[in-house]
């Protein structure tokens, strides 16, 4: 009886490994396949820049998530302050906000005339504040924005792994004479290395597949070089050609972390030998910085984007009104 649940697993694996396999070797496939006059235009022109723009964005949004995530997580995790048990759930609401629903939020509140420029008028009357106010456009604002959006995969994973985390752990470091400083870089982040990693493998993907913020935003990234060979010149050989990049990317960055992981290997703690670990209670200026902290991280991601929408549903309500729905959905 085992033997055939065995077999039945083996199966069912092997099918949707199959099913998963098909647009990857579909990708591979085109190599062998001629493509139109826009390839050759593309490798002379855009090319070099779809690469070059795809990897300023990925690495802006990497070390911007890592940031975020990981410092929401330490924070939530080993220290006790007001809010954090509204935090700790908080913080993941960020998910129910697209990237790109955030880059037109991030856009129309800081563009001239905008909502910001609505609010200084409002409170301080006419003035030049066009001049004044920052403005999140081009790679700046899709960082920020994809950032915002998908740093909750790192904050998410990480958190799971400072929660199971020994007491033991944080022992060794006093017993070492390590700082709380030294004792989150040489032991707490290492032994989280594979959760912190793969959330920003999460991220990294999420990244180079996103088309809405980058196009709204007008950067020429491999997802939207994806997008113009297919729809704009009808040429889905290209297309594919240009995911093969994308999957180079991504494995190059598997190939990357493992080699500076080396041979290093991580265990975590058995049920005998764990020992839960204590949180530190904040007072003080140290309780306002950790509490401000999270409440930035958790304003700018759910909150901003969320009353941008209400602000727009409140300041035109005859479009809001008008709006056909059910068109739209058809």
């Amino acid at each position: 009886m085992s033997f055939k649940k065995i077999n039945i697993w083996y199966l069912s694996s092997f099918l949707i490994s199959l099913i998963v396999a098909v647009p990857i070797i579909t990708v591979f496939s085109s190599f062998f396949e001629t493509t139109g006059n826009y390839s050759s235009i593309l490798k002379e022109t855009f090319l070099y820049e779809y690469i070059f723009n795809s990897i300023f964005l990925l690495l802006g949004v990497l070390f911007l998530t890592f940031i975020i995530g990981v410092g929401c997580a330490y924070a939530v995790s080993f220290y006790e302050f007001p809010g954090v048990n509204f935090f700790k759930w908080a913080l993941i609401l960020s998910f129910a906000v697209p990237a790109y629903i955030y880059a037109y939020s991030l856009t129309a509140f800081f563009e001239n005339f905008g909502t910001a420029f609505s609010i200084l008028k409002n409170i301080f009357g006419e003035g030049d504040y066009n001049s004044t106010i920052p403005k999140f456009d081009g790679m700046l604002g899709a960082i920020i924005s994809i950032s915002f959006s998908l740093f909750g995969y790192v904050y998410v994973l990480t958190r799971a792994s400072f929660h199971y985390q020994s007491q033991n752990l944080i022992e060794l470091g006093k017993s070492l004479g390590f700082s709380k400083k030294k004792s989150f870089f040489k032991i707490i982040l290492p032994s989280a290395r594979p959760a912190i990693v793969a959330g920003l493998s999460l991220v990294a993907m999420e990244t180079l597949s996103d088309f809405g913020s980058v196009s709204f935003f007008g950067i020429s990234t491999l997802t939207t070089g994806i997008y113009n060979a297919w729809i704009s010149f009808d040429d889905l050989t290209l297309a594919n050609r240009l995911s093969f990049f994308l999957l180079i990317f991504i494995l190059g960055l598997f190939i990357l972390e493992n080699f500076s992981r080396k041979k290093a290997q991580y265990h975590s703690p058995s049920k005998g030998g764990f020992k839960s670990k204590s949180v530190i209670t904040l007072t003080g200026y140290k309780s306002l910085l950790a509490f401000s902290f999270c409440f930035f991280v958790f304003f700018i991601s759910f909150l901003f984007p969320v009353l941008q929408m209400l602000y727009w549903t409140i300041i035109f309500p005859k479009h809001f009104v008008d709006l056909d729905v059910i068109e739209l959905l058809v």
